[in-house]
Formats: C-alpha cells, sequence, structure tokens
C-alpha cells in the first residue's frame, strides 16, 4: 500500500543534469529501501541506483557509478536521482520502487512501482 509517483523527467542535451523526485504516500515510507530503474524502448528494464531505508547505504549500476547520485529525504517522503553529465544512451522511462529488504537490484524483488518519468537526451 505505497504509491510513488515520479517527476522531473523531460529533454535536455548530452552532457546536461537532471534531478528526478519520487514522492511516496503514507508514513511508513522510512520503513522501505528504494531503487530506481530504466526501460528503454525494446529493451529490459535495468537497475540503476539503490539506496537503504536510512539513507546510509547506497549502491549503483557500474553505468552510472559516479555520474548518477540517489538520495532521500524522509521527513519528506521523497527520494531523488541527480543525473550529471548525460549521455544520449541515458535516454529511457525511469521508475523509482520500494521494497523491504536492505538491499535489491531485479525489478522482481520490488514490492510497489512509480509510473515512470520519460528522460531523453539530445546529441
Amino acid at each position: 500500500q505505497v504509491q510513488l509517483v515520479e517527476s522531473g523527467g523531460g529533454l535536455v542535451q548530452a552532457g546536461g543534469s537532471l534531478r528526478l523526485s519520487c514522492a511516496a504516500s503514507g508514513r511508513t515510507f522510512s520503513s522501505y529501501a528504494m531503487g530506481w530503474f530504466r526501460q528503454a524502448p525494446g529493451k529490459e528494464r535495468e537497475f540503476v541506483a539503490h539506496i537503504s531505508e536510512s539513507g546510509g547505504s547506497t549502491s549503483y549500476a557500474d553505468s552510472v557509478q559516479g555520474l548518477f547520485t540517489i538520495s532521500r529525504d524522509n521527513a519528506k517522503n521523497t527520494v531523488y536521482l541527480q543525473m550529471n553529465s548525460l549521455k544520449p544512451e541515458d535516454t529511457a522511462a525511469y521508475y523509482c520502487a520500494a521494497v523491504r529488504t536492505y538491499y535489491a537490484s531485479k525489478p522482481r524483488e520490488y514490492d510497489y512501482w512509480g509510473q515512470g518519468t520519460q528522460v531523453t537526451v539530445s546529441s
């Protein structure tokens, strides 16, 4: 019973930055670890980043390590994905998800999903 709503996507030129937000419902937000995934047309959903319930531990896909940063503000029931140095290959629909585990990187492990927000990076 967690509703997730992503925002912040849009069109950006290569080398630019975007910050995605994911707003969660309910007072139990801090009980969930959170993840970001992305899916490009014709491809499977791909793990991007994970953050623990308290924000003390993070993990990233190799493709975004050092470029993207996941964070959360439990007082605002919100998780963020700061995306820097964007490339055309980062173009995808980005989804946030919630899971009752310390760490998870596979889509089937997550319990709740947002509707996604589109990120398009032009050359």
